[in-house]
């Protein structure tokens, strides 16, 4: 098992930047990937980034390379979400996720936070 709590969203105007933190326990944080999901109202929970154990390999949505990088501390158990330049369109409930193997799909992921809200005027 894995529990998993998300802290650092907000409301944030258009261009500005927000870090999501993402807090593990249980099961040895170094032996999962993780991955930083989104969910918009009435759209289907998508991929944002993700990040291999080590933190060697990493994965950007189109929407949001350049913009966004995922970082991981397996000293804290810890993984971020740096979000600059964000857009009205980030606005979404942000969700950490842990699994074993690295992948971007959300059925890929057996374990998940509670999701904290982000929400970018324009």
């Amino acid at each position: 098992q894995v529990q998993l709590v998300e802290s650092g969203g907000g409301l944030v105007q258009a261009g500005g930047s927000l870090r999501l933190s993402c807090a593990a326990s249980g099961r040895t944080f170094s032996s999962s990937a993780m991955g930083w999901f989104r969910q918009a109202p009435g759209k289907d929970r998508e991929a944002v980034a993700a990040i291999s154990r080590g933190g060697g390999r990493t994965y950007y949505a189109d929407s949001v390379k350049g913009r966004f990088t995922i970082s991981r501390d397996n000293a804290k158990n810890m993984v971020y979400l740096q979000m600059n330049s964000l857009k009205p369109e980030d606005t979404a409930v942000y969700y950490c996720a842990a699994d074993t193997t690295y992948g971007r799909r959300v059925y890929e992921y057996d374990y998940w936070g509670q999701g904290t809200q982000v929400t970018v005027s324009s």
